[in-house]
């Protein structure tokens, strides 16, 4: 199956299961116990915009998991420009066993996953991040234990990837969202 995560509402009948794994994944971790449930797959992470937290939280993460990552740069690769963005998704689908990608046009990572054979991550874009929604997630759910009901405050840009992704994460799992913002900063429809 070729399970894209390109928006936090393509897992959101999965959320909570998600969310009970990684945390169950970040205990076992700590308890010494062998969590290598990825070993020998090869993540592909194709940085459009730098990230350290992202970078890296994807690079320990697959490597504690077992596996392998390769990152490269847009220079490296030349989307749209050197190769077709079909081109390339399918080169580095014969390749990887998973691709993230954190792109520059939202238009080339729905693209990029329309031709993939593999599964396709978000690891941002103009309009979300699902990714870091789904950490911050876990990481609520670990501290108060539960999701539903809770009340989540965003106080910033209104118009932002993060923005957009909390008000979509944090409602399908029955929390209540309130973004704080300038009237010209208000999110997105």
């Amino acid at each position: 199956m070729n399970k894209n995560i390109l928006s936090i509402l393509d897992v959101k009948d999965e959320i909570e299961e998600l969310l009970e794994l990684a945390i169950q994944i970040k205990n076992d971790w700590k308890k010494g116990k062998d969590i290598r449930y990825l070993k020998g797959k090869r993540l592909a992470m194709i940085f459009e915009r730098t990230s350290v937290r992202t970078r890296v939280s994807f690079e320990f993460g697959i490597q504690m998991l077992g596996g392998i990552a390769i990152s490269l740069t847009k220079e490296d690769i030349g989307i749209g420009t050197r190769e077709s963005v079909e081109d390339i998704a399918l080169a580095m689908s014969r390749y990887a066993d998973i691709i993230m990608y954190r792109a520059l046009d939202k238009k080339d990572l729905h693209e990029f996953a329309k031709h993939a054979t593999i599964p396709v991550i978000n690891g941002l874009d103009i309009d979300e991040h699902p990714t870091q929604i789904l950490a911050d997630l876990t990481t609520i759910k670990e501290k108060k234990h539960t999701l539903k009901g809770l009340k989540f405050v965003f106080i910033g840009d209104g118009n932002d990837n993060l923005t957009h992704s909390y008000m979509l994460g944090c409602t399908q799992v029955g929390m209540d969202v309130t973004v704080i913002t300038k009237k010209n900063h208000w999110p997105s429809k």
